[in-house]
């Protein structure tokens, strides 16, 4: 996950200077998202979020606990929870997993 984000990012590959504070990135995501979850490991249909939740967590490091930023005309706003985007996605995958776990019981 790690080269996803510094590639989508334009780091270098070998460029390591970034690489402590993307994996605390990295990880922290992963753990918020286990919690939206429910469960213990994010499943490969979701990881996704994780690299795009990453990206968006990096782009405003210095900018954390501001709603929106505006110098000289250019103006920034930022969301509340960076989850907020994939909250369907993630419901979509909890509704899909209750019903596969669906079963029916009958007593004879």
């Amino acid at each position: 996950m790690l080269e996803d984000v510094k590639e989508l990012l334009g780091i270098a590959e070998d460029d390591k200077t970034m690489d402590t504070r993307l994996n605390i990135i990295i990880a922290a995501t992963t753990k918020r998202l286990k919690v939206l979850l429910g469960g213990p490991d994010v499943p490969d249909d979701l990881k996704y979020i994780v690299t795009d939740v990453s990206i968006m967590r990096f782009n405003r490091i210095g900018s954390e606990g501001l709603s929106s930023h505006s110098v000289e005309g250019e103006s920034l706003s930022f969301a509340s929870n960076d989850f907020e985007p994939y909250l369907d996605d993630i419901q979509s995958y909890l509704n899909a997993q209750k019903e596969a776990t669906k079963g029916k019981v009958r007593f004879l």
